[in-house]
């Protein structure tokens, strides 16, 4: 339960009925990060199309966990107008097999990808309630270590979680 709204956020498994809203917050997601990085002038939207595929393969992964809010329940005159469907929030988990060595036990590896709030639904418990399902989806899986990249917002809430700097810096290579 959220203490500063009272509400508390019941997370679930993803499903393929939630696909549409799956994309839709993606797409929310990156809007809110926004930049040339994630929003290139070159796109022309076709990404969603192959998001469309990937997350419909993944929502069956065993290395991959989907959680979700549903908005039901969480109104407060939001600004989306369709009562109360859709999700209110999302957030996935993802393990990646590597090398052992003594920084890293068994070399199980998790990350956690784009956690998002629908704007109308946030601060109300809902990414904390997810990313709390995560981690013990992790502890259950026996990952060494968990990475995620931060928004400035998200920040606060992965501190308060136990996540620290790791390190070494995050560097990225495009072909």
């Amino acid at each position: 339960m959220s203490p500063r709204t009272g509400i508390a956020s019941a997370v679930r498994r993803a499903g393929e009925y939630d696909l549409v809203e799956l994309l839709r917050l993606r797409t929310l997601l990156f809007d809110d990060l926004g930049g040339d990085f994630f929003n290139p002038a070159t796109d022309d939207g076709s990404w969603l199309d192959t998001l469309a595929v990937v997350l419909k393969q993944q929502l069956r992964a065993g290395d991959v966990r989907i959680l979700v809010a549903d908005a039901a329940g969480d109104r407060d005159g939001g600004e989306r107008g369709d009562g109360d469907r859709g999700l209110a929030a999302c957030g996935i988990g993802t393990i990646e097999q590597r090398l052992p060595g003594p920084h890293l036990r068994n070399g199980r590896i998790g990350h956690v990808i784009g956690v998002i709030t629908d704007p109308a639904h946030r601060r109300r418990g809902h990414s904390r309630a997810i990313m709390r399902g995560l981690l013990d989806w992790f502890r259950e899986r026996e990952v060494a270590r968990v990475d995620l990249y931060a928004s400035v917002e998200g920040e606060p809430l992965y501190r308060d979680l136990g996540f620290t700097d790791l390190p070494d810096p995050a560097l990225y290579w495009r072909p």
